[in-house]
């Protein structure tokens, strides 16, 4: 009795082994893309695609106010928004069309100033101010490959006038269409008076709703295409192995 008694203290001191950490405790770490409700694409390396859902199986969650703003400085404040206003401003820089700023580089700085402000105003309506008030989502959610060519392209222009609300449900999409027409109209106070008439406003408004609509196509076929460069990529290379 002495002896186990004495033992017992000794047992007590031993050192214990820490137990391992549960399963619940330990934490994963996901894929940017899935706790990133914006994107990071650029199609061909180049152009943006921040506000495209590209996995059609994806559901990602509703957009915040503050992720609707960061959407809205992400895409403005991107070079190759930059550089579309300077290519836009020498476009229009040929045979003085509008905004009729006249020739020279002068006339050429307006028209590259009064271009970035058109993408960044109708942008900062659409995505940040109206999308956030009206509680819709300004991204586009890309049909994929499991339907037929004509389906997806007659899906990807009708995007320009429907969208989704932040619960999910389809909707008019008046923060687009909206924001467009809100930032065609504030453009009318920096643009020069033989730019600003209601014909040349309208004129304006129905380009840049063909545009935008005919825009949704190269998010909804760039993957496809770039899946298929890679394989012909990867079949040239085992050919030279």
């Amino acid at each position: 009795m002495a002896i186990a008694a004495a033992a017992l203290p000794a047992q007590e001191l031993s050192p214990i082994e820490p137990a391992p950490p549960e399963p619940s405790s330990i934490q994963r770490v996901q894929p940017p893309e899935l706790t990133d409700p914006i994107s990071n694409d650029r199609i061909m390396g180049v152009i943006p695609n921040f506000s495209t859902v590209s996995d059609p199986n994806r559901k990602p969650p509703p957009l915040t106010v503050r992720q609707k703003f960061k959407l809205f400085v992400k895409e403005t404040d991107d070079p190759f928004t930059f550089v579309s206003a300077a290519m836009g401003a020498g476009m229009s820089q040929f045979g003085d069309k509008t905004p009729k700023y006249g020739d020279g580089m002068q006339a050429y700085g307006q028209r590259l100033g009064a271009a970035f402000t058109d993408m960044a105003t109708q942008n900062f309506f659409s995505d940040a101010v109206l999308a956030s008030v009206l509680h819709e989502d300004p991204r586009y959610y890309r049909m994929g490959p499991s339907h037929s060519i004509p389906v997806r392209i007659a899906y990807s222009v009708s995007r320009l006038v429907i969208t989704r609300r932040d619960s999910g449900k389809l909707t008019f999409n008046f923060s687009g269409v909206g924001g467009m027409a809100m930032g065609i109209v504030l453009s009318n106070a920096y643009y020069p008076g033989p730019s600003v008439s209601r014909s040349v406003t309208e004129g304006r408004f129905i380009s840049s709703i063909t545009s935008n609509g005919l825009g949704n196509l190269l998010p909804e076929f760039w993957p496809d295409f770039k899946q298929k460069l890679d394989h012909l990529r990867h079949k040239d290379t085992v050919a030279h192995k």
